[in-house]
């Protein structure tokens, strides 16, 4: 949730729809056109009982919503957290139709979640919701109508079992049902790092664009996690200095830079990166405002908000989390002249990567990670320099550029295919 001017919350849902009308002013739509892009295609909500290892029985609400179907099956993550919202699931939904058609993937956006505290639950306790919550969402996955992918509290062991639950239902194995697997059983190598890699590829690009240089550019990362670890460990190798990072529990900071490979090593051996030798303390909001030529705000949504965003001392803000920037966040930054490179662009290496996973479940054919890493490479580069043209020529920031050409992407298909009947 993100705070709105009277101090109330506000739901992702409203941030997205707001990011999505803000956008849709520049694309010439008819108004039906306008709203049916606008709304998900299908919202499912599940209620069903698990049995604990204690022998009681606990019933949990997971959701699954399909936001779009035009350009293909829909794609999306599935995440467990005490926080999922209806709300939240919708605008990460739409968050994701925009991110495939900027990629130009053939996919529609959909997305997942349970609400539940998978760090409270037993090995055992999270297979049996897994498969629970698989089963019920059975009804709308599918390798051929949507299929599901990891998110914050997920992982691919979660992604395996789904894909077995599914295969069991349909008597043979199915391994294009989900993506982000282990390899072992059809994953794709490159996938579990390709939304951090793919953070600091967009992130070079986008430096090189507005004619900075990330060699020696000081970055911050807010959330080090599975995505801002890799992210800061692929910015260091390209010549960038990681002088903050934080996650749930704590921050740190040095002027002189951080190891990111001593980071992650610290927080395996302790569960956070807060006490990292030689470093000096902070929070995960201080992160944000440490002073930086590069901020990656990689947690969870709303961090940047109308309260702090004053605060935010970076040159270029490269969002690995979704919707980490509020929308008036997003008009205080571009009036201080600060870059904002939007979610929908900066983190699409995840859905690309899941892509190619696909497709090689298909094909059951399979390539090389310098293969995979290549192909990642290509389609990000060209997607940066497709939205930044966008932008120069209409004069606009990156987001707006950005949803300016998914919403017209979508929007040719929806007149292409007609209106059925």
């Amino acid at each position: 949730m993100t705070e709105t001017r009277s101090g109330a919350l506000q739901d992702p849902w409203e941030m997205a729809l707001e990011q999505f009308q803000r956008a849709a002013q520049h694309v010439p739509l008819k108004r039906g056109i306008r709203e049916f892009l606008a709304y998900p295609k299908r919202e499912l909500t599940v209620n069903f009982p698990v049995k604990m290892d204690d022998g009681s029985v606990r019933i949990f609400t997971g959701y699954r919503v399909h936001h779009s179907t035009v350009l293909g099956p829909s794609k999306g993550g599935i995440r467990y957290h005490p926080a999922v919202t209806l709300g939240e699931v919708r605008a990460l939904a739409m968050w994701m139709t925009w991110k495939c058609a900027i990629a130009g993937l053939p996919y529609g956006g959909a997305k997942g979640g349970v609400v539940c505290d998978p760090k409270s639950l037993s090995a055992g306790e999270l297979e049996r919701l897994t498969r629970r919550y698989a089963t019920e969402i059975s009804v709308l996955i599918g390798p051929e109508s949507d299929i599901p992918a990891p998110d914050v509290g997920t992982n691919a062991q979660v992604m395996a079992w789904i894909m077995d639950t599914y295969s069991m239902h349909r008597g043979y194995s199915v391994p294009a049902v989900v993506t982000g697997k282990p390899v072992s059983v059809g994953g794709s190598v490159g996938r579990e790092e390709a939304t951090g890699l793919g953070c600091a590829i967009v992130a070079r690009e986008a430096l090189r664009l507005a004619g900075l240089s990330l060699a020696g550019a000081r970055v911050a990362v807010q959330g080090f996690g599975n995505v801002g670890s890799v992210a800061a460990a692929a910015l260091h190798r390209m010549g960038a200095v990681i002088v903050a990072a934080s996650d749930s529990r704590g921050g740190v900071y040095h002027d002189r830079g951080l190891d990111p490979q001593a980071l992650v090593e610290h927080k395996r051996a302790t569960g956070t990166v807060a006490g990292f030798p030689g470093a000096r303390p902070l929070t995960a909001q201080e992160v944000l405002e440490v002073p930086c030529d590069v901020l990656v705000p990689a947690a969870l949504e709303g961090q940047i908000t109308r309260e702090n965003a004053a605060r935010v001392a970076a040159r270029v803000v490269v969002e690995g989390a979704n919707g980490p920037t509020t929308p008036e966040a997003d008009d205080l930054l571009r009036a201080r002249g600060v870059l904002v490179v939007p979610d929908v662009v900066a983190n699409a290496g995840g859905v690309v990567v899941s892509y190619f996973e696909w497709v090689q479940d298909l094909q059951a054919f399979f390539w090389s990670e310098e293969e995979v890493r290549e192909r990642l490479e290509r389609l990000l580069a060209r997607s940066v320099h497709e939205v930044w043209r966008v932008s120069q020529e209409r004069g606009v920031d990156l987001r707006t550029a950005a949803l300016v050409r998914a919403i017209e992407r979508v929007a040719e298909a929806v007149h292409t295919r007609g209106i059925y009947p």
